[in-house]
Order: C-alpha cells, then structure tokens, then sequence
C-alpha cells in the first residue's frame, strides 16, 4: 500500500476530511489530495509529522512490513546473498551482510555514525536529498531491533 492509500484510510478511520487533514499539517487540502492520489508524495520530514500528528510509527505510514529489511540500518533484503550470517554460519534473519558477518556486528559504530555513513548512498538510490535521507533514517533506526 503506498503512503496516500495509507493516508487515505487513516484519515477516513478517524472521520476526517482532507480539509481536517490539511490544517493539522499547514497545508492546502489539494496537496493532502495529491498525495491520496498518488500524483505526488509528502517529503520525508512531512511524513514524519503525518506520523506524529496520528500517533502512528513512522513504519506503518511507510508501510514497511516487519523482517523484510534489516534490524541495523533498515535495508531491504531483495535476495538470499543480502542476509548476514550467525556464529555457525547460518543465515542472520534480522541483519544484512554489510551490518552482521559470523554473529557479530561488522562496526561498533554508533547509529549517528551509521546514519552520516549511510545517508549518501541511501539518498542516491531512492533520489532523495542526503538531508532527507539522514532525516528518514533518524526517525526509522530508533525503531529497528539493534537500537531499542
């Protein structure tokens, strides 16, 4: 479900209109009406804020689903090979093979350090600005497995 699906059915949960909406948020109700469409989408920060105004996590706005990215640095596994390994071997469930090799985190980096570390190369696969991509994964890695 894309994030205006997701908006759509949250405000209409609450009994809201789009002009509710749209004042909750400091914008014109068409850009509320633009995202439901999916003509457009609301920025990183702007999600971040849909996500507060409605007490929801950020990740379910997102719509990202449980397991299917990494625990560490938020990672989609697309294929087998995107998993870390276990101390015997086995495949990591939970973290990526940059993040976890062998049953143990590959840097002791803090999740700042990750994040300054990530953000570049997030922000040129999704064709978002770096600042929107260190904005993203500050809301999202507080809320992943190695983190809490």
């Amino acid at each position: 479900m894309a994030i205006g699906e997701t908006l759509a059915r949250m405000r209409k949960e609450r009994d809201l209109t789009q002009e509710d909406v749209a004042r909750k948020l400091y914008v014109t109700r068409q850009a509320v009406s633009r995202w439901e469409n999916g003509e457009t989408e609301p920025s990183v920060d702007m999600c971040k804020l849909i996500a507060a105004t409605f007490d929801m996590p950020l990740m379910q706005l997102l719509e990202m689903p449980d397991g299917d990215y990494c625990q560490s640095c938020g990672m989609p596994f697309f294929q087998e090979d995107d998993h870390g390994s276990e101390a015997d071997g086995g495949r990591s469930d939970d973290f990526c093979s940059m993040c976890y090799q062998s049953g143990a985190f590959v840097g002791d980096e803090s999740m700042e350090e990750l994040i300054e570390e990530a953000a570049p190369e997030m922000a040129e696969s999704c064709h978002i600005t770096r600042d929107e991509a260190v904005s993203f994964m500050g809301a999202l890695l507080p809320h992943l497995k190695r983190w809490r």
